[in-house]
């Protein structure tokens, strides 16, 4: 039978550089909410517990949780960063499957660039349209109602 290190106490963590959640959350500057749900799909490992059950926390963990952060806030997707993470942590991984993904990523943010800014085009041209005034008669609520039609 094999044996488990005992759990360390939250201040002994803290005596080997380790951070709890709230330490980590503040560290990487995502919610301890959103840590929880990393680990919950995947995105950072299960974190060792203190005795008292507090997750601990290293500085690579608060690294990983940085790099999720500044790939969310690049538009990646979940399955996207999970590429990004699996690359990043394969120091053999040749640079050409990075940019692989971050090129492919980019076209479809050009590509929603696009749809947006012929939603807004839409929009502004039923805006132009609409009178703004007391009458009941709206342009813009009849073009939405023929929408619905044509689905």
């Amino acid at each position: 039978m094999t044996r488990r290190p005992p759990k360390p106490e939250l201040g002994q963590s803290r005596e080997q550089g380790l951070h709890n959640i709230g330490e980590a959350s503040a560290l990487a500057a995502v919610s301890a909410k959103m840590i929880r749900h990393y680990e919950s799909i995947g995105l950072i490992p299960e974190p060792p517990r203190t005795f008292a059950g507090y997750r601990l926390y290293s500085d690579s963990d608060v690294q990983r949780l940085q790099f999720i952060k500044r790939a969310r806030t690049l538009g990646f997707s979940t399955k996207q960063i999970k590429e990004l993470l699996s690359l990043w942590d394969d120091r053999g991984r040749a640079s050409a499957d990075v940019k692989r993904l971050a090129k492919a990523h980019a076209a479809e943010l050009a590509q929603r660039v696009k749809e947006m800014q012929a939603m807004q085009r839409a929009l502004e041209t039923l805006v132009h349209k609409c009178q703004g005034d007391d009458r009941p008669g709206c342009p813009i609520l009849d073009d939405l109602a023929q929408a619905k039609k044509a689905h």
